[in-house]
């Protein structure tokens, strides 16, 4: 009886393993969590079969503190992990492996009939930074100008940062918004409104791009634009089974073409 008992034991355990790496957990970016990820995981499940993926959108902060919990075998982030995310990491015994996974281009967007079309990049940064008020200092009509941000576990957030604003500080008149799409609606009914969204929201309704410099987001001239930046997975270890199939699916031609449709840029276009 005890044998059968002890047998029964372990084909439970046995099964409920399976079942558990049956489940892919994704956590982090939202740039990458709202649609290009789930986009992939659904087209991996129609080949790969029994697969099933919980994905959370909640900030690129978020997939190195799951990796380190244990909570995630992907993390998802717009930036690269930075020194203490790796060092939590390695105080849980996780060594982080990186994958480049795709290009994106923060786009700065103002409202649909914003007579102001483009910036220089000091303007830029003068008006998140909050030296820069008034639409009507940089030849707009006059009227306060609302600024929405990501959050501050957003890579976005942080990227905008450093390569749109020097490091500086975002104003005290800015308004944190946890994703792109928040940003968009935002914008979308204030005709003050300025924010920055990744490329895959570029054209949602009541928006508009703002060039830089007279430069737009392109994707066939991807690195000459002034805010352009890689895109990660993060994995505990390097990737083995399914996460590695999922992996090498992202980056296999259909994968390809699912990142292209949802608005970023493969790293076969990088080429």
């Amino acid at each position: 009886m005890k044998h059968t008992i002890l047998a029964l034991t372990l084909v439970i355990a046995s099964t409920a393993t399976a079942l558990a790496q049956s489940t892919l957990r994704i956590r982090g970016s939202d740039t990458l969590g709202a649609k290009l990820v789930p986009a992939l995981a659904e087209a991996f499940k129609k080949q790969a079969g029994k697969v099933s993926f919980d994905i959370a959108a909640e900030g690129s902060s978020t997939a190195f503190t799951n990796l380190a919990a244990g909570t995630a075998e992907i993390g998802m982030s717009s930036r690269k992990i930075k020194a203490d995310e790796r060092t939590l990491c390695r105080s849980k015994s996780i060594t982080v492996n990186e994958i480049e996974i795709a290009w994106d281009m923060i786009t700065v967007v103002a409202h649909k009939n914003n007579p102001v079309s483009d910036l220089t990049k000091k303007q830029v940064m003068q008006i998140f930074a909050g030296d820069i008020k008034d639409w009507s200092e940089i030849g707009g009509a006059p009227g306060p100008i609302s600024v929405y941000t990501r959050n501050t576990s957003s890579g976005t957030y942080k990227d905008f940062m450093g390569m749109a604003m020097k490091g500086r500080e975002y104003g005290s008149n800015s308004q944190k918004m946890a994703g792109n799409e928040q940003i968009v609606a935002e914008v979308s009914s204030n005709t003050n409104g300025i924010g920055y969204v990744g490329y895959a929201y570029a054209g949602s309704k009541g928006i508009k791009v703002v060039s830089i410099d007279g430069s737009a987001p392109n994707p066939a001239a991807v690195k000459k634009y002034v805010l352009a930046r890689p895109t990660f997975l993060y994995t505990s270890g390097e990737p083995t089974g399914t996460i590695k199939e999922f992996i090498d699916f992202c980056r296999s031609p259909a994968g390809d073409a699912i990142i292209a449709k949802a608005g970023f840029v493969s790293l076969s276009q990088m080429k």
